[in-house]
């Protein structure tokens, strides 16, 4: 989760949240660079008059400033389409969630189970036990196995809501009538927080996401644990 006065991103639980964090580390470098280099021009400039009113044009400078920008475009675009395209795929999935976001709670079924599904509530500030996080913590959390590609559909059931878990790298809106398909998978077990990533009414902030990544025999056994009840 996020800490306070933290500044960067939250730290990578999947593949593709890494991959994110890279790009974006990637595409900062380029913006330092390109920064440094305008104000470097700007300094010149103002400092030491490099200019010419008699200069009418120089096509060496047209050439520069227009291949450069095209050469540092494609270094920015190359790692950003093949990071949309590996979040696009879903190549087998092993399990099925379906997320349907409500005025103001999430509900989940898991769609290779006939009977597991159930409604997750933000847990009231009073009724939070010591460790857990106001405004984050829920009555029933998203269990998940570790190391195996999850599919999760999103819809909702009344407005617009978005289903979002930034340490996972995933956020999918979820719109009334229409059925969203995003994939994750976490890399290591851990508890993952999100929220609702659309303001969908008076209660958008009370409707947060946590998700339990843990192996997948304590995955089966609280499966067969929600079946019984």
């Amino acid at each position: 989760m996020a800490h306070p006065s933290q500044l960067g991103f939250q730290d990578a639980a999947s593949p593709v949240m890494e991959e994110l964090l890279h790009f974006h580390d990637h595409t900062l470098m380029i913006v330092f660079l390109i920064s440094t280099f305008v104000l470097y021009i700007i300094v010149a400039m103002v400092m030491t008059k490099l200019t010419d009113k008699y200069i009418l044009d120089s096509q060496e400078v047209e050439i520069i400033w227009t291949v450069l920008p095209a050469i540092i475009l494609i270094l920015i675009a190359l790692p950003s389409l093949r990071i949309l395209y590996l979040m696009d795929e879903v190549n087998d999935p092993h399990l099925t969630i379906k997320a349907v976001g409500h005025q103001w709670y999430w509900s989940y079924e898991y769609t290779d189970y006939n009977d597991l599904s159930f409604d997750s509530y933000m847990i009231p500030t009073q009724d939070l036990v010591p460790g857990q996080f106001r405004l984050l913590e829920v009555d029933h959390r998203v269990v998940l196995p570790v190391e195996s590609p999850i599919r999760v559909l999103v819809s909702a059931d009344d407005v617009l809501h978005s289903w979002a878990v930034p340490s996972l790298g995933v956020k999918m809106d979820a719109v009334p009538g229409r059925l969203n398909q995003t994939a994750l998978m976490a890399a290591h077990p851990g508890i993952f927080y999100g929220q609702c990533s659309e303001i969908c009414g008076a209660n958008h902030s009370f409707m947060p996401i946590v998700v339990e990544a843990v192996p997948l025999e304590a995955f089966e056994k609280w499966s067969l644990l929600m079946l019984d009840l």
